[in-house]
């Protein structure tokens, strides 16, 4: 069964007026607990890996991993490359049997943006791949992708029609308010729904994406701390406008610092309380069950994406 491309998937989601969970992986127990939360929810999924995970776990390491785990469950699967830096990156995963990239040109100028977006684009298109790529900056850390609060910049929605008419990308990450990692907010939390439903509005049917969309799931938080993790003042985005956003043709929502908070959360507890177990399937068991319970309320309560195959 080969992977999948996202062009039915965010169809479907855009009609149905809910969003994909695209959840980032980099070791065998994360991508067993998600997939196995999809299977229950009976979910569409997109599993995606960013260049740092290729660099960490290897591209066929992962490539097979999510092949398996597709034979395992019969889940039509999307295989996404997120923030590909340039076009060799994009090219490679293309080449390598990923069904989607994202080309995240968002840190060069407008028209520097279009033309490396257009060139990812062509080569990837001409080999049946969907691409995704990235208008405004998200502040925030992620891997390799580093933007200071000062130089974040929200999505002009005018510029958002000119760069997809020019490029032809099957997606858009915009910039509405979220950011990557651990500290989104100092505030009250705020996403620019206007902004989100101008853009919608007019790119009529067209799929958008929220990145650096991450609750910080203040349980997993005080997990953390409580058992000798320093996560004081980490702050995520409210599900209720995550689940707002999936009505406002917002189609795909990525989801990392929720699955690294689960796993460590889980695993600094479980060392905490047996001392002597040095078997790392004893507490990888417990992250993997972890990343299993928090994926499958997100499909359920955020994304709205549970019994959608």
């Amino acid at each position: 069964m080969p992977f999948v491309t996202t062009k039915e998937m965010f169809k479907k989601a855009y009609e149905g007026h809910y969003a994909v969970g695209a959840f980032n992986v980099n070791n065998m127990e994360i991508v067993q607990g998600i997939v196995d939360a999809a299977k229950e929810e009976q979910s569409p999924l997109i599993l995606q890996v960013s260049a740092g995970a290729r660099k960490y776990a290897k591209h066929n390491y992962l490539l097979h991993l999510v092949e398996a785990a597709m034979e395992d469950t019969g889940l039509p699967i999307a295989l996404h490359l997120d923030h590909g830096a340039d076009f060799d990156i994009c090219k490679a995963c293309v080449d390598g049997g990923f069904t989607s990239v994202m080309i995240d040109g968002s840190k060069y100028p407008f028209e520097e943006n279009i033309e490396l977006t257009k060139r990812v684009v062509d080569y990837a298109h001409n080999k049946g791949v969907v691409v995704e790529a990235e208008l405004g900056k998200l502040a925030g850390v992620e891997d390799a992708v580093k933007v200071n609060t000062k130089d974040a910049t929200y999505t002009d929605p005018d510029q958002a029609v000119e760069f997809v008419e020019r490029t032809g990308v099957d997606s858009l990450a915009i910039a509405i308010g979220t950011s990557h990692g651990a500290y989104k907010f100092k505030g009250k939390p705020e996403l620019d729904f206007a902004r989100l439903e101008k853009i919608t509005n007019m790119l009529p049917g067209f799929p958008l994406v929220l990145h650096g969309a991450s609750t910080v799931i203040p349980e997993f938080v005080a997990e953390c701390n409580k058992y000798g993790g320093k996560l004081a003042g980490a702050q995520g985005c409210p599900e209720d406008m995550l689940k707002k956003a999936g009505t406002y043709g917002v189609c795909k929502i990525n989801i990392d610092t929720d699955l690294r908070l689960a796993m460590t959360a889980s695993i600094r507890k479980y060392l905490y309380e047996h001392p002597e177990d040095f078997d790392p399937r004893s507490y990888l068991g417990k992250g993997r069950e972890a990343i299993k319970m928090m994926v499958a309320h997100k499909m359920r309560d955020v994304l709205n994406s549970s019994h959608r195959l």
